[in-house]
């Protein structure tokens, strides 16, 4: 192929991309089919590119990529397909990381469950964090890690050969049969993974849902930043995280959550998890050999959450997932206690992860009750004390509330926060996560941060001077984006009197949370169950779809929660909740307001809504 035309067209794409490709973390959900994810995005860049037009107004009208910038972006697209252009391959096997470890990860996970042989070549050295005891006994895989000098020297295997090299420019990979899977590493900026020959294809959709659920894709910066060696045909320079920014940051995190220990900072809130769950595993492997391990989880939270501890418990054999019935009639204290008193009998170790205000139903136990619950001392079947849970805390929706510094309501039970920070903590500027534990979780915190480091989750450079830049306003606008809620609330409560609203209530917000998301349930008509859901599901496309085209500059249709600016609208059944099981998903409205939107204007359309039911 004419690799000048290709490299003059992707310099062209650089020059003219819209702001958004680099600065957004949310998608649209208007223009995005999950179905076709990434591959709509492509056919029409192929088209553009045939056309040899790289104008503005084009690139701003292709189709959302993925529904989370976390799992790929128009970035991280154009990077893999001008790879697999100079390498004549099919873009989808081409697959972008910010981890160096996780794409080798990705491939063992396939394998374990295929009981299938791996075989693991490298001409230089391994990642200096590539842990293979750990692997293997932590994490259940099986591989053999071999050096050689040349990387024409691959014999045959009777499994997967996985050839990981150190990179210091981005071009064309020489492929040799014997080979099924490239890892090329990038330093800072991540790694490249090439899947070679059709007989490994049916790895691809399982290596990107690991990118989707375990780690995220290099990032936008990242992206922009290689594609922009490719065209100069230069080096990668070394870039490392700047110990100021970092501390700045883990201070402010102190600061807003109230602790003293040392918190961890993480690529996205799922990378934050993993580094959790699998910490807390690790330790229960060595604390409490043989027991089994119980993660207790709503069913109905989000689908991340949900399908990550699932996919954890499918790979280890002494996992299984425990259901928390947390929203509705369902008693968030009563559930646990139920779960715990059946784990205590079984003498197994407990590890509840739930949400605090819950998703979507926004409802906050009572904290009193939650506390006597999780410090009830229990019995095994034979009398023996049973081992005290650990309470994993997902704050993402009220990071602003200590939990966990003495005194608080929290501080004597063994408690690790966590926030997603492509929420409040970013303003949505990028998707870093962070925990931080109470001091009962020493321990704990070091078990976690020797996976996040293992899996080469850390945040970036950027990600830690947007953070740094971003965390010493966060509650101040956690409070503004409140007041709007509050108001647009009370607005539609009068307006609608008929919709039911999950929100928190006053006395609720003065002890602290006051989140600026609300679910809404729109009134509904039909002869029959089936009519009134399909009546219901459709207002609320109808109003959303009102909402966006309205007020285009300020509502969008889009996962989002914690932004600078605008207000933002989703249906977590077909967003957030996208892998809970069909019957736990929630077919609403979930609305997220900003401390900076014109909240007249949102008032006004609303009203053109409900005069037009």
């Amino acid at each position: 192929m004419n690799n000048d035309k290709l490299l003059n067209y992707i310099d062209t794409i650089i020059k003219n991309m819209p702001a958004d490709w680099l600065n957004l973390t949310t998608h649209r959900l208007d223009i995005y089919n999950e179905d076709l994810a990434k591959t709509q995005f492509l056919e029409q860049f192929e088209n553009l590119y045939a056309a040899n037009n790289a104008d503005t107004k084009a690139l701003s009208e292709l189709p959302t990529a993925y529904d989370y910038i976390r799992l790929g972006h128009p970035l991280s697209c154009v990077l893999e397909w001008t790879i697999a252009k100079l390498d004549n391959l099919k873009p989808e096997n081409v697959i972008s990381f910010q981890s160096n470890t996780i794409p080798v990860l990705a491939i063992l996970r396939k394998n374990h469950f295929q009981n299938k042989n791996t075989q693991i070549i490298y001409t230089d050295e391994l990642p200096g964090i590539f842990n293979t005891e750990i692997l293997k006994e932590v994490y259940g895989y099986n591989f053999q890690v071999k050096k050689i000098e040349n990387a024409d020297d691959i014999p045959e295997f009777d499994g997967s050969t996985v050839l990981i090299s150190h990179q210091t420019k981005i071009s064309k990979t020489e492929l040799n049969s014997n080979v099924d899977f490239y890892i090329n590493l990038y330093g800072h900026l991540g790694s490249i993974l090439i899947v070679n020959g059709e007989k490994n294809e049916n790895y691809i959709s399982e290596i990107q849902h690991v990118r989707r659920r375990e780690t995220v894709a290099m990032t936008p910066n990242n992206c922009l930043i290689a594609l922009k060696a490719i065209i100069e045909n230069s080096k990668i320079e070394t870039i490392d995280i700047s110990q100021t920014d970092k501390e700045k940051v883990l201070d402010s995190i102190k600061e807003i959550t109230g602790t003293t220990s040392k918190p961890l900072v993480a690529t996205s809130g799922l990378s934050i998890q993993y580094a959790i769950m699998m910490g807390l595993v690790h330790d229960a492997l060595e604390n409490h050999k043989g027991k089994d391990i119980r993660f207790i989880v709503p069913p109905n939270c989000y689908g991340g959450t949900n399908d990550q501890a699932r996919r954890v418990a499918a790979c280890i054999e002494n996992v299984e997932i425990e259901d928390l019935l947390v929203d509705g009639d369902n008693d968030m204290v009563q559930s646990i206690d139920t779960v715990l008193a059946k784990i205590a009998k079984e003498d197994a170790v407990p590890y509840i992860i739930a949400e605090i205000p819950t998703n979507p139903r926004v409802e906050v136990p009572n904290l009193q009750k939650l506390k006597e619950v999780l410090s009830k001392e229990r019995k095994t079947s034979s009398g023996e004390t049973a081992i005290d849970p650990v309470f994993i805390l997902d704050q993402t929706f009220c990071p602003n509330v200590h939990f966990l510094g003495e005194g608080e309501m929290l501080s004597t039970v063994r408690t690790i926060s966590f926030a997603s920070g492509s929420k409040f903590p970013s303003g949505g500027l990028c998707t870093a996560g962070y925990c931080a534990g109470n001091d009962k979780t020493a321990a704990l915190m070091k078990k976690i941060e020797e996976h996040l480091s293992l899996c080469d989750n850390e945040a970036t450079q950027l990600q830690y001077e947007i953070l740094a830049k971003q965390l010493p306003s966060m509650n101040q606008r956690i409070h503004d984006a409140y007041e709007n809620t509050r108001e647009f609330v009370n607005f539609i409560q009068e307006a609608l009197p008929d919709a039911k609203i999950n929100f928190v209530s006053e006395e609720l917000a003065e002890q602290g949370f006051t989140p600026s998301v609300f679910s809404l349930d729109l009134p509904t008509k039909g002869n029959s169950a089936e009519e009134k859901e399909a009546y219901k599901r459709a207002l609320n496309h109808k109003l959303i779809n009102l909402m966006i085209t309205e007020i285009p500059n300020e509502s969008k249709y889009c996962v989002s929660y914690g932004q600078l600016k605008g207000c933002y609208w989703t249906i977590p059944a077909t967003s957030t909740q996208g892998t809970t099981k069909e019957g736990d998903k929630d077919y609403i409205a979930r609305v997220a307001l900003s401390p900076d939107l014109n909240l007249d204007l949102h008032k006004k359309v609303f009203l053109k809504f409900v005069d037009s039911m």
